[in-house]
């Protein structure tokens, strides 16, 4: 089973969209605040948001969605993405 993380960061209006359009799509995600943490902030610092799938085997960065994509179309990125 994967689970999926958003790396955001406070007062960014592209995560706060995505954020919005998963909770929307009732996905399951942890949000992480990239300024918290260093390993994120160096690897994803202006790539904000970055979703990424968890396993028990591995972490996946996933391919840059944009923010501004509907729900609709979120949720057929997802799918073809494998997550869910």
């Amino acid at each position: 089973m994967s689970s999926l993380v958003l790396v955001t960061r406070e007062g960014c209006c592209l995560c706060e969209g995505l954020e919005e359009k998963l909770r929307a799509l009732g996905c399951a995600f942890e949000r992480v605040d990239v300024d918290a943490d260093p390993q994120l902030l160096s690897r994803f610092d202006l790539e904000v948001p970055v979703l990424i799938e968890k396993t028990a085997e591995q972490e996946r960065v996933l391919p840059r969605v944009s923010p501004r994509l509907p729900a609709s179309q979120l949720a057929l990125w997802l799918q073809q993405q494998g997550v869910g």
